[in-house]
């Protein structure tokens, strides 16, 4: 134990390229923020329904689904560094789109520039992913993935902040009660208004990405291309396909995205439901990033002395209480529940994303890194189905009762499922695979 102890979770000589690579996970952690609270907001001054709304989920997670495989098999031929800049000049590019989305005032157009934007960031876990993975000794490997992910809540708090006080606070429609009813051009004054807010925080970041960009361009990376010849693609997915943890890992992927962004993005209704303002409301979900940090390195440090199949069981189980919490007490205590959440969520993505590679060989391991990101295709699906739910009695969000709480409540049933099934599989990755505590 002691022995396994002293193996460096990152080596010195990895240390510069391993800070490099982290910084990107706070890069798509701020997209990410940003981009939740726009679902309300859209809502609102764009006159959308919940389930409308969504679109903006769909577009955002949809394209990681349709660029992960791609971006694997472009970076398994390819460097690790080209994958990344061609990452960071779609993240950019996408974000820059927002500009021309505002001026036209079409809601397709922001969903294009969020479909392009995410194109960058399917790109950018794709490769960033599998080469923390590798940077280092596999015994620690877990453990050093959740160590770069920690940066990835660090992007959260700050693109939470940017979206509460450079664009909730700052949006005209917010402050009205009832929109839908003003005159025609006071609406359009205030729809252009709120468009042209939405736009400036990506226009602001596309250009910090390309910044980031040439930082990337300029300095060497190692590991910069596999080595060896190149098993035929059908080999690799045949041995993926037939490797039940990693089949297993990849659905329970999809349902803790399609779980997290439900937990974050209708945080906003669930407080809507209580009379609570958006630009309040942004406060608990900054307190849900605080503690989703706090949680992962938590856990990035109990990794050390519980299997991480055990601490994946264990946090999915009480993340199943809490959403039941959510579900059946109604008012501020709920939303604590809501909030709390976070906490258990904290160490599910890169613990399953290290326990579905573990043991793979390095041409398998690209493969499945692009399954494991594609699994984001659940940010899209499951608010959707979400957005369905709170829409059965009207475009409100506490229209009717279902069991006895409002829709919005009830809503919450969703992610109360998938943690559910993660638990399932952490403990039956405990049972039946020997991981070492490190």
């Amino acid at each position: 134990m002691s022995a396994i102890n002293k193996i460096p979770v990152v080596p010195k000589k990895q240390i510069f390229p391993f800070i490099l690579i982290t910084s990107l996970f706070a890069l798509w952690g701020f997209a990410n923020a940003v981009t939740d609270p726009m679902v309300q907001a859209f809502k609102k001054v764009l006159e959308l329904s919940n389930s409308q709304a969504a679109w903006v989920q769909m577009a955002f997670y949809g394209g990681y689904f349709c660029m992960a495989l791609p971006a694997a098999l472009f970076v398994r031929k390819y460097s690790y560094k080209t994958g990344v800049l061609i990452g960071l000049a779609l993240y950019g590019a996408g974000a820059l789109l927002f500009y021309p989305a505002a001026i036209t005032e079409q809601f397709w157009f922001f969903c294009l520039g969020l479909y392009v934007l995410t194109f960058g960031l399917a790109f950018l876990e794709t490769t960033a992913n599998p080469y923390i993975l590798a940077m280092g000794d596999e015994k620690t490997a877990t453990q050093r993935l959740n160590l770069a992910q920690a940066f990835n809540p660090v992007g959260l708090v700050g693109g939470l902040l940017v979206a509460q006080y450079f664009v909730l606070r700052k949006l005209q429609s917010d402050d009205i009660t009832d929109f839908a009813s003003l005159e025609e051009a006071r609406k359009i004054l205030i729809r252009t208004s709120d468009l042209m807010v939405i736009r400036d925080p990506y226009v602001i970041l596309g250009i910090v990405v390309l910044f980031v960009f040439v930082l990337i361009a300029i300095n060497k990376m190692p590991q910069a291309k596999g080595e060896g010849v190149i098993p035929p693609l059908s080999t690799t997915f045949k041995k993926l396909f037939a490797n039940k943890k990693y089949v297993f890992g990849v659905l329970s992927q999809v349902l803790y995205v399609g779980a997290q962004i439900m937990c974050w993005t209708y945080i906003y209704q669930y407080a809507e439901a209580i009379h609570i303002q958006s630009e309040f409301a942004a406060n608990y979900q900054f307190f849900a990033f605080i503690i989703f940090l706090v949680g992962r390195i938590i856990g990035t440090y109990m990794l050390r002395f519980i299997s991480s199949g055990k601490l994946l069981m264990y946090f999915s189980v009480l993340a199943v209480i809490f959403s039941l919490g959510t579900i059946f007490i109604e008012g501020i205590s709920g939303l604590y529940s809501l909030v709390g959440i976070s906490f258990c969520m904290s160490l599910m993505f890169p613990t399953i994303y290290g326990i579905a590679l573990e043991g793979l060989k390095e041409e398998e391991s690209k493969i499945g890194a692009a399954g494991l990101v594609m699994a984001i295709v659940g940010g899209a699906l499951m608010p959707k189905l979400q957005g369905i739910i709170i829409d059965l009695g009207g475009n409100g969000v506490s229209d009717i009762k279902i069991l006895g709480v409002s829709e919005i409540n009830f809503s919450f049933l969703l992610p109360a499922i998938c943690f559910v099934f993660i638990a399932l599989y952490g403990n039956w990755v405990s049972k039946n695979h020997k991981f070492k505590v490190v």
